[in-house]
C-alpha cells in the first residue's frame, strides 16, 4: 500500500520489530542499561558522564518504561518532580549526593532563591517540557488503572504549575512562545544554532566564575563542547545566581534569549497530552487545551518558506537564527503545520538533512552541507536518537509511514550494532559521548513498542 510519500508502506510484520526475537533481545539489552543506570528511584543518563537525574532524559526514560513497568515509569516522574521549585520551575538536574560532576550544586547555589527546595538540591534552569507526554504515556499504558489514576491526579497539579511557570515567566510581550536563557535549556547544548548569540557575549577573565570541567576527564574532549563555550555557560550561571534566579530580573539582563522550535513543539504536544489526561481522570483540561492552541498559532510565526522548516528566533536580535537543523521539523511531531506545509518539510528532509545509511536514513543534528558540520562532535553533526524519535513521531502523525519506518529502523540498527550511545557518527556509525546511555534505551523501548513479553524487568 502506498502512503503520502508515494512509497510502499511496510507491512505490520516488517514494522513490528518488537514481535520478533531480535526485538526482544534488544529490549532486554535496553532494560539492562536502564537497570545499570538506576540511582535509587530515578535513573541517571550515564553513571560516569552524567551521574544525576536529568529532566528531559527522565521523561524519555519514563516513556520507555511506560509499556512494561508502570511502577518505574511513575517513580521516574515522581523523583524528578520532587525537585520542583515553589514557583513551578522544573530544574534540569536533580542532584544525588556525592557524585562527581560539574556544575554541581555548590556551583549553582540555588539556595539564593527563596523558591528553590532545600532538598533535593537542584540546578536553576530548565530543559524541554516533554513531561506531560511522559505522564500521558505512563497513564494510557498502565496495567493498574486505579493506581495510574491516583498517580495522575497527584502529579497533574505539579504539571500545571510547571507549564504555568513557563507561560508566566518565559514569555514576553503577551506572546505564547517560551524562551530559553541558557544553551543547556534547549537540550542541544553546543549546537551551531546558538553560535551567533553566544558570540555577542564578550568576556574578560574576571567575568567567568572559577570552575573545573569533569566531562572531558571521563569522555573524549574532541566530542565535547569547547572551553570557550563552557566559559559562556559558566558566565550565564554566574549571572543567574547573582540575580537569585529571579525570572523577571533574568529576563531583563540575560544576553542569551532564544525561542526554540523544538522546545515549543514539545511543550505544545505536552499540553495536548495533558488535556487528554485531564479529560480521562475528570480534571479540568481547559488550561492545557488553551495553551496548546496558543502555542500552535505562535509556532506558525517561526515558519521559514525559504528553507522549508521552522526557524528558532533570537529574541534580543529580533530575527530568526542564521542556522537551522532538523529540530525545525519538530512541529510535525506536535501536529502544527498544514498538510501542504508538511509535504514541503518532508521534501526538505529528503534533500537536505538525511544522510543515507544501510537501513534507510536518520536526521543529523546539523545539516551535512553546513560548513560547521562535524559528524562526531556533540550537537554539531551526530545522529541523536531523541531528535530522530521526534521526527519519527511527526512523520507517522502525517501519514508518512514508510519514511517514519526508515528512521525507526536506522536508529534500532545503530543501537543493535554499536550499542546504547549518546549519539552516533552518521558516516562511520560509531557511537560517541556517553556509553550505555539511558535515554537511548528509553527511546529504543518506545520504538520497539516493548511490553512484558519483550523482556521487561518486572511485571507490575
Amino acid at each position: 500500500m502506498a502512503n503520502r510519500s508515494g512509497e510502499e508502506s511496510p507491512t505490520a510484520d516488517q514494522s513490528r520489530e518488537g514481535a520478533n526475537g531480535d526485538g526482544r533481545e534488544l529490549a532486554q539489552r535496553a532494560f539492562v542499561v536502564l537497570r545499570d543506570n538506576a540511582i535509587g528511584k530515578a535513573t541517571s543518563p550515564s553513571r560516569r558522564l552524567y551521574p544525576h537525574q536529568w529532566s528531559w532524559d527522565s521523561a524519555c526514560i519514563a516513556i520507555g518504561y511506560a509499556r512494561s513497568s508502570q511502577r518505574r515509569a511513575e517513580s521516574e516522574l515522581r523523583s524528578l518532580f520532587a525537585g520542583q521549585w515553589r514557583n513551578g520551575l522544573l530544574p534540569h538536574i536533580v542532584f544525588t549526593e556525592g557524585a562527581r560532576y560539574f556544575p554541581g550544586p555548590e556551583f549553582w547555589q540555588t539556595e539564593r532563591s527563596p523558591d528553590a527546595p532545600t532538598r533535593p538540591r537542584t540546578s536553576g534552569i530548565v530543559q524541554p517540557a516533554i513531561h506531560g507526554t511522559a505522564l500521558w504515556e505512563a497513564f494510557r499504558h498502565a496495567s493498574d488503572r486505579d493506581a495510574a489514576t491516583a498517580f495522575a491526579r497527584a502529579l497533574l497539579p505539579q504539571m500545571l504549575a510547571w507549564h504555568e511557570y513557563l507561560y508566566r515567566e518565559r514569555t514576553r510581550d503577551g506572546g505564547a512562545l517560551v524562551e530559553v536563557w541558557h544553551p543547556w535549556e534547549t537540550g542541544m547544548d553546543n549546537s551551531p544554532l546558538w553560535d551567533d548569540a553566544l558570540a555577542r557575549i564578550e568576556l574578560v577573565p574576571a567575568d567567568v566564575p572559577e570552575y573545573t570541567r569533569v566531562d572531558v576527564q571521563v569522555a573524549d574532549a574532541d566530542e565535547r563542547p569547547s572551553d570557550r563555550d563552557y566559559d559562556r555557560y559558566a558566565y550565564l550561571v554566574g549571572l543567574f545566581r547573582e540575580l537569585a534566579y529571579d525570572a523577571s530580573r533574568v529576563r531583563e539582563r540575560t544576553p542569551f534569549a532564544i525561542r526554540p522550535v523544538l522546545f515549543n513543539a514539545l511543550l505544545a504536544q505536552s499540553n495536548r497530552d495533558l488535556g487528554e489526561l485531564a479529560g480521562a481522570i475528570g480534571a479540568d483540561s481547559g488550561p492545557f487545551v488553551e495553551w496548546a492552541d496558543e502555542t500552535d498559532r505562535a509556532l506558525e510565526t517561526l515558519w521559514d518558506d525559504t528553507t522549508g522548516v521552522y526557524r528558532d528566533h533570537d529574541v534580543l536580535a529580533d530575527k530568526p537564527l542564521a542556522s537551522w537543523c532538523a529540530a525545525g521539523l519538530a512541529p510535525l511531531y506536535a501536529g502544527v503545520p498544514s498538510a501542504a506545509r508538511a509535504e514541503r518539510m518532508v521534501e526538505t528532509l529528503r534533500t537536505t538533512i538525511a544522510p543515507v545509511s544501510a537501513e534507510g536514513w536518520a536526521v543529523t543534528s546539523l545539516p551535512p552541507d553546513d560548513p560547521r558540520f562535524q559528524p562526531k562532535l556533540y550537537w554539531r553533526g551526530p545522529v541523536w536518537p531523541i531528535l530522530n524519535w521526534v521526527v519519527h513521531r511527526g512523520l507517522k502523525r502525517y501519514g508518512y509511514e514508510s519514511l517514519a519506518e526508515k528512521v525507526r529502523a536506522t536508529v534500532l540498527a545503530l543501537v543493535r550494532d554499536r550499542g546504547f550511545w549518546e549519539h552516533y557518527d552518521p558516516y562511520t556509525r560509531t557511537g560517541h559521548g556517553g556509553e550505555e546511555f539511558a535515554w537511548t534505551a528509553g527511546i529504543v523501548l518506545d520504538l520497539l513498542g516493548s511490553s512484558s513479553t519483550n523482556g521487561s524487568p518486572e511485571r507490575d
